[in-house]
């Protein structure tokens, strides 16, 4: 009984941990405590530390767990898509993504049998369009090759498009209760917080001693349930600024908080620098009809629709210059000759590292719009224009030309 006292002595918070210790021993340095320092690694935990966690995180669990309509279900196809939604997606975005997607899409099947345009037109906002594709592309696989049954296992799922080792556990540990580990941003900062981790849990490294760690901590039933209550501890407690450690229910076991370093730990990644980049972008207009292109596999936002669009000069400020500039794209790139061109509108963005000053044109075809197109061109009529899927600055000036028609020049 002692040395387990003294096990679980050694992660209580510093000033509690020495008088505790010092009642305890008489004031005597503990050998054996010392000596359990010593031999746990920096990658886990003390068996006593993971039983205070298999044990408080559960309780916390029952009482402050967040209820979200993903968690009211076993089912495999559910879980797996809000799990792909969830990714770099806060879950208040997520919540009417995931109900629209799962009316219009309800099983595999109908997943499957979709087109690509119309789950990016749902998909459209979220952003990370290859998401979307990838779910359409794993739904094919699963029908085709499972009979629309769900692989059980990790291995069968992470054969699946876009699944890899975090979706795969997430799917197998809530759909099929099996002991499958997960790490994802939330766990990734309570994990190293828990370890004092103060190396970089991103490399390979970091994520060999980040996986090994969260299978460590897994019970041996209730695993689904576990691995919720690890990202809500994450997400409400463990957050990344201002952690609440003394509303967490494992702050007993947590390193960083013993050692006062829960501020600086997990190691903040480096950001890259941010590029400005000014892009131009035109509507042409023959008629009532809007010149559009779907965009190639390698630009950003692959498979949706936007107008063209092209980089120009950081800064340029010179509308003369965006006209001629605008002109000659359009010429060169989509045989399509100009006869006026005007500003529209200007929309400020950011995409990764980029911050985007786009600038909006509206262009009128000289002479009438040509029939023959390639397969990513199309003659949109002006009401139709929102119908299909778009980035959202292609959204915004599409709807802008909707809006506007009335005080539009279309002819």
């Amino acid at each position: 009984m002692a040395n387990a006292a003294l096990c679980q002595l050694s992660y209580v918070p510093g000033n509690i941990k020495s008088s505790l210790r010092s009642a305890s021993l008489g004031g005597k340095t503990s050998k054996l405590a010392s000596s359990q320092r010593k031999t746990t690694p920096k990658d886990h935990l003390t068996p006593d530390a993971v039983k205070t966690i298999q044990r408080e995180l559960p309780r916390w669990f029952a009482r402050f767990g967040r209820e979200l309509p993903w968690r009211e279900t076993h089912d495999p196809y559910r879980i797996w898509i809000s799990e792909i939604m969830l990714q770099q997606t806060t879950v208040a975005a997520v919540r009417p993504y995931y109900e629209r997607f799962l009316a219009r899409f309800p099983d595999v099947e109908s997943l499957a049998n979709s087109s690509e345009e119309e789950v990016l037109r749902l998909w459209e906002g979220l952003g990370y369009y290859s998401r979307g594709r990838n779910l359409r592309k794993a739904a094919q696989v699963i029908c085709d090759r499972y009979q629309g049954r769900f692989p059980d296992t990790l291995a069968g799922l992470q054969e699946l498009p876009g699944i890899g080792r975090y979706v795969a556990g997430a799917v197998a540990s809530f759909a099929f209760g099996q002991r499958a580990p997960i790490v994802e941003a939330n766990t990734l900062r309570l994990y190293c917080r828990l370890l004092g981790y103060s190396d970089d849990p991103r490399n390979s490294q970091g994520q060999q001693t980040m996986w090994s760690f969260a299978e460590s901590i897994l019970p041996t039933k209730e695993v689904g349930d576990f691995n919720q209550a690890l990202m809500d501890l994450g997400s409400m407690i463990c957050t990344p600024k201002s952690p609440d450690c003394p509303r967490c229910p494992l702050k007993t076991v947590c390193r960083a908080l013993e050692s006062s370093t829960q501020h600086e730990i997990p190691r903040k990644a480096s950001r890259p620098d941010v590029t400005d980049v000014t892009e131009l972008t035109v509507a042409v207009i023959a008629g009532n009809r809007v010149f559009i292109r779907r965009r190639g596999t390698q630009e950003r936002w692959a498979g949706l629709w936007d107008f063209p669009r092209f980089a120009c000069e950081p800064g340029e400020q010179n509308e003369t210059r965006h006209t001629r500039l605008v002109t000659t794209h359009l010429q060169n790139e989509y045989g399509l000759a100009i006869a006026e061109v005007y500003p529209s509108m200007q929309i400020k963005h950011s995409v990764t590292r980029y911050r985007i000053d786009l600038r909006c044109y509206i262009a009128h075809l000289c002479g009438e719009a040509a029939d023959r197109l390639k397969a990513d061109e199309s003659w949109v009529e002006r009401d139709l224009l929102t119908e299909r899927p778009m980035s959202v600055t292609g959204r915004k000036f599409a709807q802008h030309l909707v809006d506007s028609a009335p005080r539009l020049p279309f002819r």
